[in-house]
């Protein structure tokens, strides 16, 4: 699984990174069939103190996972972004499952 990381409007250090990283990965193990991710941390212009976004899009065999989330930290929007993703998966595998 590749996992393209991309900061918009900031550098990211490797703290961040890695963090991202590590929890990106963490989603292999819900779902074999992720080919590659794309990440997207971004700082929105506006004045609240929940300017941090992070967007993860996963691309798998057949199927594609997205999920956005906006908070006061990268790490906090990333966990939550992670956790939207593997409830999507789940019922993906459950809906494949019913099917077969």
């Amino acid at each position: 699984m590749t996992i393209n990381i991309q900061s918009v409007h900031f550098d990211a250090d490797r703290k961040l990174l890695d963090f991202v990283n590590e929890k990106v990965t963490k989603l292999n193990t819900f779902y074999d069939g992720i080919i590659s991710c794309e990440v997207t941390l971004r700082l929105d212009k506006n004045d609240s103190s929940a300017n941090k976004i992070s967007e993860v899009k996963i691309l798998g065999k057949g199927h594609e996972f997205f999920a956005k989330k906006q908070c006061a930290s990268f790490e906090e929007a990333t966990d939550l972004v992670c956790d939207a993703l593997r409830s999507q998966i789940k019922k993906h595998k459950e809906k494949k499952m019913l099917s077969f």
